[in-house]
């Protein structure tokens, strides 16, 4: 068994061989530390991990994990829990306590499992530990490198159209959809296991744990969560950790906190999970207030521009770490908080939430035109503009693109036509939903058919300011000068 657990690590695994879902894409960023001129340096190689797999019987498995300390936890991880997921262990007969059932002991096998993997470094480590040479010193280093790291991990399954999300650790999974009244919710599921939750400081003081110590303290053993995969040393060694020296029993733990069922049917909108160091950036950069609506908000936008879910996913994980620099540079109260930012991983699971409409791009004969459209929430005091490419097409086309249209069932993409002035009502429209923040209940409106009916000319009123639009489309069309109060060029 433990040969086939590190085989897992080291070699190809039939995993590698499983379909990925196509209605998911997923965006990440390496760590990085700013110097003083604003540059960033990355400090490790990457250590998060994620999946996106499309099993048997309508079966879908997403996860993201954070690793620290190395990638082999995480990565580990990411492929055992995937084998004892979707190796047949699920159908569509299962009922949901089977499914909470087999989602709790897959994370069991993976944590026994690495342990088990790693007992003969750890064996070796202890012995030599008690026979301490130069020669020993060196060896010994290579198998704390060998053995030290963990990982948390977000993992959500939807089966039957029902979803399931299972929390280990600091990521996060929000639910974003539209209710029935037209009202859009932002549904964080679950909270993180950190040093701030109060049922977790609650669980560690029944073992005997100074609750108050460690939420002052904010981290035990440089991480702040309390629930972990590996980590040898708050699982084994904890009696020698001040803070968890009291604890009666393993007080660290890799049991799952299991949330849902939640039906899917008829639901429009978005599922993302996050890792916590994509949490942590947006947050030391605007506040923590309002970081969920303004991801939200973020990919939002980007689905009503992108064509991709991948770039989707890489664009808003981009405008995360611009943000996080900006600030930095920027000197201003928060920059003290945004020194440095660790790997960042986005994953987005379309739920019948259509792409953006296919763009002409510029070899097609259009000219790209920018525009900035602002959004922010109601209660927030930070703006972020979203820059989108609007494109007119040369004379005489009249063509654009394809239109992608994602739902539970898998889909292949559906070329269409439409004229300019509809391209033009299509991109206005899905910004304007998109922009706007989600408390206002039009995050997931309806498009196309609530949008404004161009006039007699072609033309339908702004919403935005188009002046930079204008002057570059006046420059390309010899008038030298950009439209003053109106709705264009005359």
């Amino acid at each position: 068994m433990a040969a086939h657990r590190r085989n897992l690590m080291q070699n190809q695994s039939w995993t590698d061989d499983l379909p990925l879902c196509q209605m998911c894409g997923v965006g990440t960023a390496p760590n990085s530390v700013y110097g003083p001129d604003g540059k960033g340096t990355q400090s490790h190689p990457n250590e998060d991990g994620h999946f996106r797999f499309r099993g048997e019987d309508g079966c879908f498995l997403y996860g993201v994990f954070n690793g620290y300390e190395g990638s082999r936890v995480a990565s580990f991880a990411a492929q055992c829990l995937t084998a004892e997921v979707l190796l047949g262990q699920l159908n569509s007969s299962h009922t949901e306590n089977d499914v909470r059932r087999i989602l709790t002991q897959a994370f069991d096998v993976v944590e026994k499992s690495y342990f088990e993997m790693i007992g003969g470094a750890l064996a070796e480590k202890t012995h030599l530990s008690n026979y301490v040479t130069p020669h020993n010193e060196e060896r010994l280093k290579e198998l704390e490198q060998e053995v030290s790291g963990g990982a948390t991990a977000v993992v959500a399954l939807i089966l039957n159209n029902k979803l399931y999300i299972a929390n280990l650790g600091t990521n996060r999974a929000l639910l974003c959809k539209s209710s029935i009244d037209g009202q859009n919710q932002v549904l964080q599921i679950g909270r993180p296991h950190g040093t701030d939750n109060e049922d977790e400081l609650q669980r560690l003081a029944a073992l005997g744990v100074d609750s108050a110590r460690v939420r002052q303290a904010g981290q035990i053993a440089g991480q702040t969560s309390t629930r972990r995969f590996g980590d040898y040393r708050v699982k084994f060694n904890y009696g020698e950790i001040e803070l968890l020296s009291a604890a009666k029993s393993k007080p660290i733990i890799a049991e799952p906190e299991i949330h849902g069922s939640q039906s899917l049917d008829n639901v429009t909108g978005f599922l993302l999970l996050m890792s916590e160091g994509l949490i942590n950036a947006l947050e030391s950069a605007h506040g923590p207030e309002q970081a969920n609506q303004e991801i939200v908000a973020m990919v939002a936008a980007e689905l009503a521009l992108q064509t991709s879910l991948e770039a989707v996913a890489q664009s808003v994980v981009e405008r995360v770490k611009r943000l996080h620099h900006d600030v930095y540079a920027s000197g201003r109260q928060r920059a003290s908080f945004c020194s440095r930012h660790e790997d960042m991983t986005l994953l987005i699971r379309l739920l019948n939430y259509p792409l953006a409409d296919g763009v002409l791009t510029p070899t097609q004969g259009g000219r790209i035109y920018p525009v900035s459209v602002p959004y922010s929430n109601s209660q927030s005091t930070s703006k972020t503009s979203v820059t989108l490419s609007l494109v007119m097409p040369s004379q005489g086309t009249l063509t654009n693109g394809t239109n992608t249209a994602s739902t539970l069932e898998e889909e292949t993409p559906t070329p269409g036509s439409q004229s300019p002035t509809a391209t033009l009502q299509s991109t206005n429209t899905q910004t304007q939903s998109s922009s706007s923040s989600s408390g206002d209940g039009s995050l997931f409106r309806q498009r196309g058919s609530q949008a404004a009916q161009p006039d007699e000319t072609g033309r339908v009123p702004p919403y935005v300011d188009f002046s930079q639009f204008y002057r570059l489309w006046g420059t390309d069309h010899g008038d030298g000068h950009s439209t003053q109060g109106g709705l264009g060029p005359q």
